[in-house]
């Protein structure tokens, strides 16, 4: 299926960062939001985007123009019966998307596809709201749309491989980087993501370390920027729905720290809103998280193990050996999927590949360690086990997760 123009359900900063990749893609895309207001901050948001490349000398003014020629705004969902493809990018609410994505199969050409750049949610419940479930498919973008290469496609149960080949043909042309990924709650990215991100919170939680400590540890690691920073930047609101989407599907094993709850009902949802795990805007002197540190620090329970790098990616680790075990993706694709989607640094080669140097021998015993400590999130993945019992350790033995020469 070759697809002439395309549209974006959302103008928040996804969906509007969406519409501009589009556009630079050279493809014509009408962006629909709830109101002619919201509309036109849509499009002066893809403008902002545009100028910063004219800003840094990547594009001329009249490249700029060119470009801004292809987006369309409207607060109408009937303009957009003409499109290919749409994207539907509103808040992670399942009923909004199932409403959403009912009144775009009533007006879209049989053979449009339906997308979503959901996060978490089931693709195969949003297939279920339409005529066309064959044609639904998850379309995952990461933030900021353009300028992060990967894009997750999921189809869901009733998803054709026709509408997954176009999907990721689509992504192609739009200078992406697509990874097909079996649905699953919290797709590939968000579920690796999710237990690093809240190891740290568990290790301030418990005393073990600060939010400076564990972010410029984790930056020498070689990633861009530690988990709080990274969580600010994303919102904190996001990942917290996506918390819970993880732990109702997969119980104790993904149990949030306490911490995420404390600064989550405190409003401090990062930096688009002044403050999160660090303050941005707020008054000098803003005592709301040392407090609510210091009180969780109080409750914590005495047996602890040390903070580490290492603590934190043994967790991402062993999602992973979950994640090839239900065959959400392959090694080689997980890996390409780290390396592009969170940042996982390039001289490691991706988690699978940091895992083989280690050790899979080394990682079991680490795991089994702080299983004794803190119980199910660290109960190694059975994958790991049977590696270790065929001899699977890694480099050392030349096959792990990967084979290596």
């Amino acid at each position: 299926m070759f697809i002439y123009k395309a549209a974006v359900v959302g103008g928040g900063a996804m969906g509007a960062g969406i519409a501009q990749v589009i556009s630079y893609s050279g493809l014509p895309v009408i962006l629909k939001e709830t109101s002619d207001e919201l509309a036109e901050k849509a499009l002066s948001h893809i403008r902002k985007i545009y100028q910063a490349r004219v800003d840094k000398g990547k594009m001329t003014a009249q490249e700029l123009e060119t470009k801004m020629a292809l987006v369309s705004v409207t607060a109408r969902i009937e303009d957009l019966k003409e499109a290919d493809i749409v994207i539907e990018a509103v808040p992670e609410k399942l009923d909004l998307k199932k409403k959403v994505f009912g009144e775009l199969d009533a007006i879209l050409p049989e053979g449009s596809i339906l997308a979503s750049n959901t996060s978490a949610l089931s693709i195969s419940a949003l297939g279920a709201a339409t005529r066309r479930p064959d044609k639904v498919v998850g379309i995952h973008f990461f933030y900021p749309a353009h300028v992060m290469k990967l894009i997750e496609v999921i189809p869901g149960l009733a998803t054709s491989e026709e509408t997954v080949n176009d999907a990721s043909a689509f992504c192609e042309t739009l200078r992406k980087l697509p990874v097909r990924v079996n649905e699953c709650a919290g797709f590939l990215v968000n579920r690796l993501l999710m237990p690093y991100l809240n190891e740290a919170a568990f290790c301030v939680e418990e005393g073990s370390a600060d939010f400076k400590e564990i972010d410029k540890a984790m930056v020498e690691f070689g990633f861009p920027m530690g988990p709080f920073i990274l969580v600010d930047t994303i919102g904190l609101d996001i990942c917290h729905d996506v918390a819970g989407v993880l732990l109702e599907e997969y119980g104790a094993r993904m149990r949030p720290s306490r911490l995420w709850e404390e600064i989550y009902s405190k409003g401090r949802y990062g930096v688009k809103s002044g403050s999160g795990f660090y303050d941005y805007s707020a008054a000098a002197g803003d005592k709301t998280v040392e407090e609510a540190v210091k009180k969780l620090r109080a409750q914590a329970p005495a047996k602890k193990a040390p903070f580490s790098q290492k603590r934190l990616l043994l967790a991402m680790i062993n999602e992973a050996a979950l994640c090839i075990q239900e065959h959400v993706s392959s090694p080689g694709d997980i890996d390409v999927a780290v390396l592009a989607g969170i940042g996982f640094p390039q001289n490691k080669g991706g988690v699978l590949q940091y895992a083989d140097e280690i050790g899979v021998d080394v990682i079991l015993r680490e795991l089994n360690t702080l299983c004794g400590v803190y119980g199910e999130r660290f109960f190694p993945a059975p994958l790991i086990k049977r590696m270790v019992k065929a001899g699977f350790l890694g480099k050392k033995t030349k096959r792990g997760f990967l084979e290596h020469a």
